[in-house]
């Protein structure tokens, strides 16, 4: 592969990863999104999910309620004026994420379906290493007297995800 291509690859595994929510517990992605990877109308998107409901169970596909819709879009600062969705929108789990390459039979569906599927063996890779460390960290310190807590709870602190600070709004 060449540095143009990974690089092109790396840049769309990181779009992904942005079009990734975790919404009732699950990591899903919205319709909207899942539409301008495929390179299709949203409309073709959820008619093609529509007539094929039977594959697409509730832990496959689901549609958000009007409560989850507003607190999502609040995160974006999208509109509500008019104009855009009259109603909320649907989400996909992986699996339904991967019956979609079944149900749009373009190339494009099944060249988008793997790249979804490796950003999402990459993400939980991510997540089963910094488990495995949270862990080794734990039986490190059982073994170790009170005068290396210090060093384990700054370690403890390096390995946790940062709270990201809320980026102002306006002028300051």
């Amino acid at each position: 592969m060449s540095n143009e291509e990974r690089q092109g690859v790396q840049s769309v595994e990181g779009h992904i990863q942005q079009c990734i929510h975790v919404i009732r517990s699950c990591k899903v992605m919205l319709d909207q999104d899942l539409a301008a990877l495929y390179q299709v109308e949203n409309r073709t998107l959820l008619q093609s999910t529509q007539r094929n409901l039977r594959r697409f169970p509730e832990d496959f596909m689901f549609q958000l309620t009007k409560t989850e819709w507003d607190c999502l879009r609040s995160q974006f600062v999208i509109s509500k004026g008019r104009g855009g969705r009259r109603y909320p929108p649907y989400v996909f789990t992986e699996q339904g994420v991967a019956m979609l390459s079944s149900v749009l039979r373009s190339k494009r569906a099944i060249e988008v379906n793997i790249q979804i599927m490796r950003t999402s063996v990459h993400l939980r890779q991510l997540l089963a290493t910094h488990e495995n460390l949270a862990r080794k960290l734990e039986e490190l310190e059982q073994h170790y007297d009170g005068q290396f807590h210090i060093v384990f709870e700054a370690i403890r602190q390096l390995v946790e995800p940062a709270d990201e600070p809320r980026r102002r709004i306006g002028f300051h």
